[in-house]
């Protein structure tokens, strides 16, 4: 382990903001805060969001800015990574900013029933190797864990650079009769951006500078709890 990798993870460990739970706490049972992050955690009755792959935060961390009376949750398993966003929302106390460092397969041991009020899934892998499709987190297997704890008129946003993930996302939501609520293939091209869609990650300011487009979709599971996949073309 670097050094410098070496000194982050020693740092989290301070920072009240940063939830990190041992495998043992979550495997095959729920962690102590499902159902009690507004009580236990941010000590409030906001809303809570999560943002889903964060990597250093930077996207939990603007809309945390934009959104003050909002609750952002920022996910990884990237502790390096998460550090930055961390280290940010503690030097500016910002009490509406938490982060947990697990994997994403495991986030029904943290939310129950109705718990979180929308979902952001910035620039995550998409998993485009064939036979990978429901690593993606808008495959079905992960809609079906959403289900769980997102209330029923809960957004779920999706932004990427990826236009083979972002055309993914729209036939599963069509072959599932999900509602479609905003879909954008260019958002800055098309000046579609508002305030919230033009947060920037590092991740997303190298990608424009190669000239590639950001897409965007969000939709609605409407209390669905199951779902099919789709069958894309080759």
């Amino acid at each position: 382990m670097g050094k410098n990798k070496f000194k982050r993870f020693k740092e989290n460990e301070t920072f009240g903001c940063l939830l990190q739970p041992e495998f043992d706490d979550i495997f095959r049972k729920d962690h102590y805060i499902k159902g009690a992050w507004r009580k236990e955690f941010f000590r409030n009755d906001n809303p809570v969001c999560l943002e889903l792959g964060c990597g250093r935060g930077e996207y939990t961390v603007g809309l945390g800015v934009r959104n003050p009376e909002t609750n952002y949750i920022g996910i990884d398993i990237k502790g390096a990574r998460m550090w930055r966003g961390a280290k940010t929302a503690t030097e500016n106390q910002m009490n509406n900013i938490g982060f947990l460092r697990t994997r994403i397969e495991f986030i029904n041991s943290f939310f129950t029933k109705d718990e979180i009020d929308e979902i952001w899934i910035t620039f995550p892998d998409p998993q485009l190797k064939k036979g990978r499709e429901k690593k993606r987190l808008t495959s079905s297997v992960f809609l079906s864990m959403y289900a769980e704890f997102l209330k029923p008129n809960g957004l779920i946003h999706l932004k990427t650079d990826c236009r083979e993930l972002h055309d993914y996302t729209k036939e599963v939501i069509r072959v599932n009769g999900l509602e479609l609520v905003e879909q954008n293939t260019d958002i800055y091209g098309m000046e579609f951006a508002d305030e919230i869609l033009s947060v920037k990650t590092t991740y997303e300011e190298f990608y424009l500078k190669q000239g590639v487009p950001i897409t965007y979709v969000s939709f609605r599971l409407n209390g669905k709890k199951e779902f099919i996949s789709p069958e894309m073309p080759e």
